[in-house]
Parts: C-alpha cells; structure tokens; sequence
C-alpha cells in the first residue's frame, strides 16, 4: 500500500462462544440481516451486514467471554443516523432485556453533541449505538474522561 492509497469500507469479526445465541442478538435486535452462514462442526459462523454489504462476522471460536481487562477489543460502535434512531434501540434493546452500562442517552464528554447507548452482547462485549449529533444536554458520567471509554 502506498501513502496516496486509502482504505474504504471493512468489516469486523468477534469470536464468540454461542453461535446460536449471539446470531439472533445481533440479526435481530441490531437489525443485521444474514449474509451467509457456515454451520459445520468446528466451523460455525455468520456473515452479517445491512444491504448486502458485510459489516460483521461471528465466529465460534471462544470458550469463554469477553474479558474487559484484556489487551484487544475495547467496544464495538455503531452509528445511528440521528438521536432518535439511538433512542429507538434503547427502547427495542429494554424490551428484549438487554442490560445497560448506563442509564439512557449519555453525552460522550460532558457537554458534548454526540451521544449514545452502552450496553453488552450476551458474551459481555462492549456495544454502542451513538449519533454525532442531538445529544446536547445529555448527562455525561464522568466529567473527567470519555463515555466511551470506560463501561
């Protein structure tokens, strides 16, 4: 790759330890569609997108969950196209009895306009779901560090 090269588009893969638990926590209460899927022993996995365009991959590969005090994944971000989009996943993730890092839209820094929800996949890997925008005068947690960086 040269320095004029640019990358563009991408996906990402999170080993997890339950295909048939995780599969239906991101396709239906993320609102990820199945791209394609292997179900062989040893093998299992799920290319998951929006449009056809591949945005993540399930492999199940792990033996146990996600473990926040490990070099690696910190959380998973995905954007929403405005506040209330981000509030509409709030409600949808509530109903199904997803657990939250916080309580509500928070600011990511105190002041902020942009903001989300923190909340955890069933193998405890850091999820949010943020707009760069209508988060004015949402309460941040911490006045001293990022909302995102610490949940």
């Amino acid at each position: 790759m040269t320095s004029s090269s640019a990358l563009a588009g991408g996906h990402i893969g999170l080993n997890v330890t339950d295909l048939g638990r995780s599969l239906p926590f991101y396709a239906d209460t993320l609102g990820f569609e199945v791209i394609g899927e292997g179900k062989e022993d040893g093998r299992r996995f799920a290319f998951l997108g929006r449009d056809g365009t591949l945005v993540l991959t399930l492999w199940q590969q792990a033996e146990s969950g996600f473990e926040a005090t490990r070099a690696g994944l910190h959380h998973l971000a995905f954007e929403a196209a405005s506040i209330d989009e981000v509030r509409a996943a709030e409600v949808r993730l509530k109903d199904l009895g997803v657990g939250f890092a916080h309580d509500g839209v928070v600011a990511h820094r105190e002041g902020a306009a942009s903001g989300g929800i923190f909340f955890h996949d069933p193998d405890g890997i850091r999820l949010e779901i943020y707009a760069p925008s209508g988060a004015e005068g949402a309460p941040a947690p911490s006045a001293a560090a990022p909302t995102c960086g610490f949940f």
